[in-house]
């Protein structure tokens, strides 16, 4: 990285809100000046006295390590010889009310292990990068017309030692990519890997928002795991919370004896529901901060996108203390701001809010109204499937439409479809658990909402575990439960978890119009009293698409008629019911050839079989067409390759003349 001394150019910008690189200023920067080696410290205090920089390099005494204070906005800075890469620091501030605060800093890049809080003076730019072809994909394949299934993971509890303590960056390469790479998903999403003092706040409350977390290994470590990533094909998307943070008495809360990060305003400082402080968003220089962090983990570490939390956090709030909730026009300028600068930056980039508002246009471009994300969360769909899932069978007649409710709004943004670790905490259940029914239709009824995530329009995102059908809801203190994959049901959940992504990532009609109505097309929205729901799914290629049908229920149907756009052959690809995955067997094997008649608003129909708690998928093989004018040898193959296996009624003869051989009459074909 390029560091400097802060110039009053790089103040101006930081104080107008648009330094949107100021960690190439601020923190601590190893290099020369005047020839000397050593160390810049540059940090923003505005309500400070008096700082000293303290550390292992002076005893933890900072009488000769004073800073300057640059202007007077708070910009403090200086240069101290003999300083090295390693030391551990603070800064020793003095208020304007005469206490001392021993304060982390803010712009560090390396922080001690917790309980312990020092920085860390560390060297980011000395890392060689391999991940040029991953780039180079990336600028050729935008992901809105490709695959995207999300795998969610918080690296202390994917897998643990035998001891129980953590895997290190670099043994979770050697472990988690392989396994995300055999599984099939396509991303890696990682819960919130800033450093935090609490392992169990997941990393949802930060102190350090430019040092990536110390309990799995250095920066560089985290850099070449996410090298690996790309090297594989993976994807890495991090959870990153720029609406509040964490208020332990050595990182950002009332950094220098006043409100400086968060908001002066008493009724909208505090988050009550995390305990946290809420960033002043309309402060310049916290978006200077924030925008530069999602800027940096792009830059240093090449993440590819940033799952941004809490969004309806950030856009409403109530601050007149009297519970009149209103709209935070700072929060709506400063996410159309970040986006901006975010997609000049990396144009690639996978900005996804996680909002479960009704706030319009959150994907939209900035220009046109929108927030100017690229993603969003469907907290709406997630819900509604999973309230549906937990019904009794029964009863899911008469909650139909939280099946369908989704398609009404399912294009008015770019979704994401969401079983993230949310779902599954805190006494919710696991997905399995969720199930009504006996042991086998929980399982079937995993695979049935799999199947229907997949098949649904939007991306994908599922949270660790889940591939196990694990019955346990995340502990969030242990690994998950590996052991599962010695019982019968939990390996052919996983081996069916494979197969599902092997297919997803196959077909083109289940991703490249995921975000158009061209790509989705009802067959049968409203079957409630059978609790099935059939339609189809739709590529570039108008011939190439799938017919899907899901039964809710544990009922099986024979000859089932589901209505089909074309006249041809109909081959079924792929099943939940199949018996390596635990299913019944209950599988349409052959041809089912579509007859005439108008059926579900299409103009033919098949018969086929449906499965208890099943997902069925069937596509057209080939279309059975009229033929009038062919060669000989031609015809003859034809002949032979439509009707075999079938009874052919040629009424009238065929003849012979100088153009070839014809038909009189169009073959008639029967079953």
């Amino acid at each position: 990285m390029v560091i400097s001394h802060p110039t009053e150019y790089d103040a101006y910008l930081f104080h107008l809100g648009q330094l949107f690189q100021s960690y190439k200023t601020f923190g601590a920067h190893i290099g020369k000046e005047k020839g000397v080696l050593g160390v810049r410290f540059t940090v923003w205090a505005p309500h400070a006295e008096k700082i000293s920089v303290i550390g292992d390099f002076n005893n933890w005494i900072g009488d000769h390590y004073h800073l300057e204070k640059l202007n007077e906005e708070g910009i403090w800075t200086n240069f101290f010889p003999k300083v090295s890469e390693g030391a551990l620091y603070k800064y020793e501030i003095t208020t304007a009310d005469g206490r001392i605060l021993r304060k982390s800093d803010p712009f560090a890049f390396y922080s001690e292990k917790r309980p312990h809080t020092a920085s860390i003076i560390y060297n980011l730019s000395n890392y060689e990068w391999n991940d040029n072809t991953w780039f180079h994909h990336k600028k050729q394949h935008l992901s809105y017309n490709e695959p995207m299934f999300i795998y969610e993971v918080h690296l202390g509890t994917w897998k643990t030692k035998e001891n129980g303590e953590f895997l290190s960056y670099r043994e979770l390469a050697d472990e988690l990519i392989p396994y995300v790479v055999e599984v099939g998903y396509t991303h890696i999403e990682l819960l919130p890997l800033v450093e935090h003092p609490f392992d169990r706040s997941w990393g949802y409350q930060g102190t350090g928002y430019y040092s990536v977390t110390s309990r799995y290994g250095s920066p560089h470590e985290f850099m070449e795991f996410v090298d690996k990533c790309h090297q594989h094909g993976i994807g890495v998307i991090l959870d990153w919370v720029p609406g509040h943070f964490c208020k332990d008495a050595h990182g950002l809360y009332l950094f220098d004896g006043e409100p400086t990060f968060e908001y002066a305003n008493p009724f909208v400082m505090q988050n009550d529901v995390w305990g946290t402080a809420n960033f002043d968003l309309g402060k310049t220089e916290v978006q200077s901060f924030l925008i530069s962090n999602a800027i940096f983990w792009m830059d240093v570490y090449h993440i590819d996108g940033l799952r941004v939390d809490a969004v309806a956090n950030m856009l409403y709030w109530d601050m007149n203390g009297d519970g009149t909730i209103q709209e935070n026009q700072y929060a709506v300028q400063f996410l159309r701001a970040l986006n901006e600068q975010v997609f000049k930056y990396n144009p690639t980039a996978l900005m996804i809010a996680e909002d479960s508002t009704e706030w319009p246009l959150v994907t939209a471009p900035t220009t046109t109204g929108g927030l100017g994300f690229n993603y969003k969360w469907n907290m709406g769909w997630m819900n509604d499937v999973l309230e549906y899932m937990e019904l009794n069978p029964v009863y899911r007649k008469y909650h139909h439409n939280l099946l369908t409710f989704s398609l009404l709004y399912a294009y008015t943004e770019n979704f994401v479809l969401p079983f993230s670790h949310d779902e599954v905490v805190h006494g919710k259940k696991s997905l399995l658990n969720k199930m009504p029914g006996d042991y086998w239709q929980k399982f079937a009824q995993l695979r049935l909402l799999y199947g229907y995530l997949m098949a649904h329009p939007g991306k994908k995102l599922v949270f660790m575990g889940g591939e196990l059908g694990q019955f346990e809801e995340w502990k969030d203190l242990e690994q998950i439960d590996w052991f599962l994959l010695n019982y019968d049901m939990h390996n052919k959940i996983h081996a069916y978890t494979k197969k599902l992504l092997k297919f997803y990532k196959e077909e083109r009609s289940l991703w490249e119009l995921d975000l158009s109505w061209d790509g989705f097309q009802w067959i049968d929205p409203d079957n409630k009293e059978q609790s099935i729901l059939s339609f189809m799914r739709k590529s570039k290629n108008k011939n190439d698409f799938l017919i899907i049908v899901c039964n809710f229920t544990p009922v099986v149907y024979q000859d089932f008629k589901v209505g089909v756009p074309l006249h041809a052959s109909y081959v079924e690809v792929f099943s939940s019911d199949e018996t390596e995955f635990g299913g019944t067997g209950q599988v349409n094997t052959g041809e089912l050839i579509s007859k005439k008649r108008n059926w579900h608003g299409q103009p033919y129909y098949i018969s086929m079989k449906i499965p208890p708690f099943g997902i069925s998928i069937l596509r057209p093989t080939k279309k059975i067409r009229r033929i009038y004018q062919l060669g000989k040898s031609k015809f003859q193959n034809k002949f032979t390759s439509l009707t075999k296996g079938r009874r052919v009624n040629a009424s009238k003869k065929m003849y012979c003349n100088a153009s070839g051989w014809r038909a009189r009459k169009p073959l008639k074909f029967t079953n």
